[in-house]
């Protein structure tokens, strides 16, 4: 039985809920995360696009509705239709990066990258520091980047961040890494 885009969505929405909880905050990967969902200032959006513009047009629209909505600190915009193949989303990126210019939005906001395939140059695929940003879904993450700024002043020696994530991603293991990632995406009873 194929199910409905609604399905999809939602299957979609509650992964990345699952990998936010287990993976980026259970792991204490990024120390920022925890506050702005106990608050509730994430928004989670999945986009229904099936090609580079439409999912372009989604960002457009999720950069609108951050600019309309300062109590919204920051979007996860999860795309399971396009760029499931890792090196056609790492192109996209630069037309992600494009539209902030074209809005007059550069400086303002900043586009994370997160997803499946993800990896970083100069490491093997199979690597375990890969899985630092390595999510259920491709997904862009859009961030204020005041709020940015404010965090890193707040917080002790965030240059130290991605090396203790690589350490602790190397402790881990890719197969314990494997596991934990595909357990945000297992089906519900």
């Amino acid at each position: 039985m194929e199910t409905s885009w609604v399905e999809q969505a939602a299957i979609a929405e509650r992964a990345t809920r699952q990998w936010l909880d287990d993976v980026v905050i259970g792991l204490n990967l990024c120390p920022f995360a925890k506050k702005e969902v106990v608050k509730q200032r994430v928004r989670f959006r999945v986009s229904d696009a099936a090609s580079e513009d439409a999912l372009l047009e989604a960002l457009h629209d999720e950069l609108q509705h951050l600019e309309e909505h300062p109590e919204t600190e920051t979007t996860l915009l999860i795309h399971p239709g396009i760029l499931a193949d890792f090196s056609d989303y790492n192109d996209f990126l630069d037309a992600a990066d494009g539209l902030l210019v074209d809005m007059a939005l550069d400086g303002v906001y900043q586009v994370a990258s997160f997803h499946p395939d993800y990896q970083f140059a100069g490491t093997e695929p199979a690597d375990p520091e890969n899985y630092t940003n390595r999510s259920p879904f491709p997904m862009l993450h859009l961030l204020r980047e005041a709020s940015v700024e404010t965090a890193i002043e707040s917080y002790p020696d965030t240059d130290s961040i991605p090396d203790q994530n690589v350490e602790l991603m190397n402790r881990i293991g890719t197969a314990r890494l494997q596991a934990l990632l595909a357990g945000c995406v297992k089906p519900t009873d």
